[in-house]
């Protein structure tokens, strides 16, 4: 019992002094590294990894360690601080291949900080292309947790780079088909914030021309077209009109809009395409802002 008790205090200690370590890490590597690579020395005790002339990255073993105890621990405080070390370091090659199901089955959890931490987590893993292979199983998931959960909420925002991250190559893009009109209705109702984000992973999703049918036929609401009048915050405005750049671009390559198939009334399609959306980008070639005017000119002559 007693052996055991100190198990628990050393990994328990290794979660509260990873992440003081890896700040220290962040501020004195250029300091102290001298242009030599990265070292990974032997495991270190739990006195060791608190000791802030510490600055390496964490080790094989000592990652273990973590994920050990995140899969043992009931303690949502140590679950959270595990989860960011091992978010915190998945951000280095060398520790890229750690345990995913481990750290994606706490975003089932109903602790909404600990769902934000692991969905952090995942989405820096997830830069690493071969991870999102292992974490595509997550992708429906994270979705319904998008729209379900608190408008405006860290986890909806970390559910939403999550997902951006899995979609900037074509691979993965499929999955959230069924999703589309459910994004467009966040990106409707939600704050300045979540409207970029959204507007991040649906650019995304427009520069794949076979996602291009799903993207117009999504039925959305006509508030939509707000979002091209020339008061609307530039990181926002020049994004819709990315998006409806890169959807053009798709029916450029496919031949023509005649041989598109027929969208439903109250679909993207008859947004963009419309006369109400014509008089707005008519409106915005004298915009302020030449980014935004550029954008424009690209945009089909209405």
């Amino acid at each position: 019992m007693g052996r055991a008790r100190h198990v628990g205090w050393v990994a328990a200690g290794l979660v509260l002094g990873a992440g003081a370590c890896y700040c220290v890490y962040k501020l004195t590597r250029g300091q102290r590294q001298g242009g030599r690579g990265l070292r990974l020395r032997p495991s270190r005790s739990a006195e060791d990894l608190t000791d802030g002339s510490y600055d390496d990255i964490l080790n094989v073993d000592q990652l273990q360690k973590l994920l050990y105890l995140l899969e043992s621990t009931d303690d949502p405080i140590i679950i959270e601080r595990a989860l960011v070390t091992l978010g915190n370091n998945a951000a280095f090659s060398a520790n890229q291949v750690i345990g995913i199901p481990i750290i994606g089955s706490k975003i089932n959890n109903s602790n909404y900080s600990i769902k934000e931490k692991a969905l952090n987590a995942l989405n820096n893993l997830s830069v690493n292309v071969e991870n999102q292979v292992k974490i595509k199983v997550y992708i429906n998931q994270v979705c319904k947790d998008v729209l379900s959960g608190p408008l405006d909420s860290a986890v909806q925002l970390a559910g939403l780079r999550l997902l951006t991250n899995m979609t900037v190559t074509n691979d993965h893009q499929h999955m959230l088909n069924s999703y589309i009109t459910d994004l467009f209705h966040v990106l409707l109702t939600g704050n300045g914030s979540t409207k970029v984000q959204v507007l991040k992973l649906l650019v995304n999703l427009s520069e794949n021309p076979a996602m291009a049918e799903g993207l117009l036929g999504a039925q959305v609401d006509s508030s939509f077209l707000s979002l091209y009048d020339s008061h609307v915050a530039k990181e926002i405005l020049l994004r819709v009109l990315t998006l409806f750049q890169n959807i053009n671009n798709c029916f450029k390559k496919e031949g023509s809009l005649a041989i598109q198939p027929t969208f439903p009334k109250g679909s993207l399609f008859f947004l963009l395409y419309g006369e109400e959306c014509a008089q707005k980008m008519r409106a915005l070639v004298d915009h302020h802002d030449a980014d935004v005017k550029e954008k424009v000119t690209v945009l089909p002559k209405f």
